[in-house]
């Protein structure tokens, strides 16, 4: 019996041009990665929310993953380092199900409101990767009950965080997706208790960063890279 071919698309945001000396980098190992698992890529470049951080436009995948009638959406962020041997995650991830790489605990960086409270499982979001089928779309769908001051107000950074480059509206993607998960009951999982379940725990696939400067980055991408065996 004939099925339809899945629908796969990795999401970039990459926002004026950013930091190229980065995406030299990763951007060569990303795009082989959505070859691998035959998914289109889609670089979200232009702003559809200007008022608020650059990293709500992530957000525009709400809408684009319905006009485009992907069965699954992919998003990672532009510095993230994808190892040659990533598997399909989508193999493994029941459509029911969203993932991070792995989840922070909600209560130490949100300010709680009553679906956090309803939800009761204190997930956070850890937004450079989240993979998400069409069942579970409403994971990216921009907060229209706050303003964008009244969500900045309720992002607390750890203080590991604090000490770095990261400021409140940095996190304001990760706090949107977090009540998302906690308004709409979606179920939840995260690549790492994946890697656990397949016997691969500690299986060494990406390589992520965000509290460091760009030169910095650049630095430790070559140097994983080496390790990797990649350079």
């Amino acid at each position: 019996m004939w099925q339809k071919p899945v629908k796969k698309m990795l999401y970039l945001l990459n926002i004026g041009n950013f930091a190229p000396e980065v995406t030299t980098l990763t951007y060569p190992l990303i795009f082989k990665y959505a070859e691998k698992i035959e998914a289109d890529i889609h670089v979200i470049t232009e702003r559809k929310f200007p008022d608020y951080p650059v990293t709500y436009e992530k957000l525009q995948i709400f809408e684009l993953a319905q006009q485009h009638n992907n069965d699954w959406n992919i998003y990672l962020d532009s510095d993230a380092l994808v190892h040659p041997d990533m598997f399909d995650i989508t193999n493994h991830l029941p459509k029911d199900t969203v993932m991070h790489n792995g989840k922070d605990m909600a209560s130490n960086r949100w300010t709680y409101d009553r679906f956090f409270l309803r939800d009761g499982r204190n997930i956070g979001s850890c937004n450079w990767f989240t993979v998400a089928s069409d069942w579970c779309i409403e994971l990216w769908k921009p907060i229209v009950d706050l303003t964008c001051e009244q969500m900045i107000k309720n992002i607390h950074p750890v203080n590991s965080e604090i000490t770095t480059i990261i400021t409140p509206d940095h996190l304001i993607d990760d706090y949107v997706l977090s009540r998302n998960i906690a308004q709409y009951g979606l179920k939840f999982t995260t690549f790492i208790d994946m890697l656990i379940a397949l016997g691969q725990p500690g299986g060494a696939y990406f390589w992520h960063v965000y509290t460091i400067s760009i030169e910095k980055k650049v630095e430790e991408i070559k140097a994983k890279m080496l390790e990797w065996k990649l350079a």
